[in-house]
């Protein structure tokens, strides 16, 4: 793992993940098998981040009416790691058998419609923005029956927005402001999704069939993997946009990535004497 041992802000030694998706617009004339809402063509992109790095360790590609709770099952999940995720991944069933019974953990938001009755209630630190921290049990029909066991939720006020937001997750030991602050590293899957769309050039497809749609897609994101692996390998600071700027132009030339960036062979950690791996073009 590249940066598996690279610092992770909050301190928290276990792997966190986020998970999100987006939703790409096809022409639906051309497209037909994309199918999507109000005579649309989309394509979803469901991606599990790994934020010690920003690297998608896991990615599926389906049709734009493939709701994201359906992608849950098809999640590697590890014990003892975190995974992100809105509230539109709160379905009682997945979240147990998917997480909670594989010893993983998550953090997501809680559904205004939620039913529930509170076991405990914890002091919380109230200057931090924190309004409460409480065990609960869901007492739903249903969600009763899906999740029968204690979950947390913590509600945290932000100060910048006003608004009160409520944070559900099956850890109960954390310390309630890291349940808070998890749950805002969520936001690094969006970046992800952001930065794919306006740099990868995506925005224009070259087919239209389903496997050249793909096709393309795929391609953009292992122009993203091997930039940011590249990034890393040579500890070049630069961002990743100023990395694909230059090499982009030198593809196809016999250039050496030492001299791209001006940055010696002894200023990266690649110093094993073992032969390559990858074997070179050249």
């Amino acid at each position: 793992m590249l940066y598996r041992d690279d610092y992770f802000r909050l301190g928290l030694k276990e792997m966190v993940y986020a998970l999100g998706s987006t939703t790409i617009r096809l022409c639906l004339e051309l497209s037909p098998w994309a199918e999507f809402h109000h005579g649309e063509g989309a394509v979803k992109m469901h991606t599990l981040i790994d934020l010690r790095g920003s690297i998608p360790s896991y990615i599926i590609m389906t049709s734009g009416l493939v709701h994201d709770s359906k992608v849950m099952p098809m999640i590697p999940v590890e014990a003892c790691a975190f995974y992100l995720m809105d509230k539109g991944y709160v379905f009682f069933k997945q979240l147990y058998e998917c997480f909670h019974l594989k010893g993983a953990f998550f953090v997501t938001r809680a559904k205004d419609n939620m039913v529930y009755e509170v076991a405990e209630e914890h002091e919380v630190d109230k200057s931090a923005g924190l309004i409460s921290d409480q065990i609960i049990r869901l007492t739903g029909k249903n969600p009763s029956v899906e999740y029968p066991e204690p979950l947390r939720m913590v509600v945290y006020e932000d100060y910048s927005t006003d608004n009160d937001y409520r944070f559900l997750t099956n850890n109960l030991t954390i310390d309630s402001l890291t349940v808070a602050e998890l749950y805002r590293e969520r936001w690094m899957v969006e970046l992800f999704f952001k930065w794919v769309k306006q740099h990868l050039h995506i925005k224009k497809f070259y087919g239209t069939t389903e496997n050249a749609v793909y096709l393309q897609l795929w391609i953009a994101v292992c122009d993203y993997l091997l930039l940011i692996i590249a990034k890393k390998k040579f500890r070049l600071p630069q961002s990743l946009h100023a990395i694909s700027n230059a090499i982009g132009p030198l593809l196809f030339k016999q250039s050496d990535i030492h001299s791209i960036f001006n940055v010696t062979k002894d200023d990266n950690n690649n110093r094993s004497d073992d032969p390559p791996i990858q074997l070179s073009l050249w």
